[in-house]
């Protein structure tokens, strides 16, 4: 599990289920990974930017045709979704999460 921070969201209107492509950016040593990621109640300015934690050593997936690199974690929650995970303290693209 490693930082991130979300560099590029677009729509996903090809997803059977409503999702945002997202593009993180890991740092020097991973790189930049994409994501589908079924966090719509987000909105994209909510999301831009932002830091997040992600498994980045699982193979792709193929999403309607798009090839998600990495998980985004968060917590379910039953009244809003998925909560997003970040680190509460800016910290540097790639760190581990120990």
């Amino acid at each position: 599990m490693r930082v991130g921070r979300i560099i590029s969201v677009e729509e996903f209107p090809e997803a059977r289920n409503p999702a945002w492509k997202l593009e993180i950016d890991f740092g020097p040593v991973v790189g930049v990974k994409r994501s589908s990621a079924q966090i719509t109640h987000y909105t994209r300015e909510e999301l831009q930017d932002r830091l997040v934690i992600g498994v980045v050593n699982f193979p792709p997936r193929r999403i309607a045709g798009f090839a998600s690199e990495v998980l985004v974690l968060g917590a379910l929650d039953d009244a809003s979704g998925v909560v997003l995970l970040q680190p509460d303290k800016d910290c540097a693209l790639g760190d581990r999460i120990a």
